[in-house]
């Protein structure tokens, strides 16, 4: 299993109170892929250097650290972009952890 990081930029219109019920369902979606998740950093809304569409012009940002198999983080690609609560997702592979020793 590789390590991970997920950028996830959340469609919040409207829905500001629903975000950890959506970050669950996120996390839920990951370890359902065979996943391991390390930490979730919930970040704040922030507003859109540049604005493409006014209905779009911030976004709930949200850091997810997880392993996971390299070959399901193309079906997870898909599977976001498939909902419509998530606007963007950007996956960054990150080295191992090394081990400290006692």
């Amino acid at each position: 299993m590789k390590r991970y990081e997920g950028l996830f930029i959340l469609e919040t219109a409207g829905k500001e109170e629903g975000i950890k019920d959506l970050i669950d369902r996120i996390s839920a979606e990951i370890t359902g892929a065979g996943g391991r998740i390390e930490t979730v950093q919930k970040m704040d809304k922030r507003n859109f250097a540049r604005v493409a569409d006014k209905k779009h012009s911030a976004g709930f940002y949200v850091n997810i650290i997880f392993e996971i198999e390299p070959a399901a983080i193309l079906k997870l690609k898909q599977r976001f972009a498939m909902n419509d609560d998530v606007f963007r997702v950007m996956f960054t592979k990150l080295p191992a952890l090394k081990a400290v020793a006692t």
